[in-house]
């Protein structure tokens, strides 16, 4: 868990919290404050969940790349090499 998917889930309790009390009192501004944190902490929860998804499908591949690197050093710079004269080409319209 990282701190946006926390923080998500703290706002969105707030939120409830918030319009239950809102809902208690006859407030309907209030209860529709305690509905918009609810609303911002899931979007902020669903974006910690994504980073968290990312970090651990992508590590992984950066990790076996850092390690074909270290093993092959000469194979590595040559397909530097030619992954940037084919970039270098694709811009140039080629």
């Amino acid at each position: 868990m990282n701190t946006d998917t926390i923080n998500g889930s703290a706002t969105d309790f707030g939120g409830k919290v918030k319009e239950g009390i809102g809902a208690a009192l006859g407030d309907t501004s209030m209860q529709a404050e305690g509905k918009g944190e609810q609303l911002s902490g899931k979007t902020q929860k669903a974006f910690g969940d994504a980073k968290t998804s990312v970090d651990q499908a992508v590590r992984p591949l950066l990790d076996q790349a850092r390690q074909f690197v270290r093993d092959r050093p000469f194979a590595s710079a040559a397909l530097g090499g030619v992954v940037g004269l084919a970039l270098l080409n694709t811009l140039r319209g080629k």
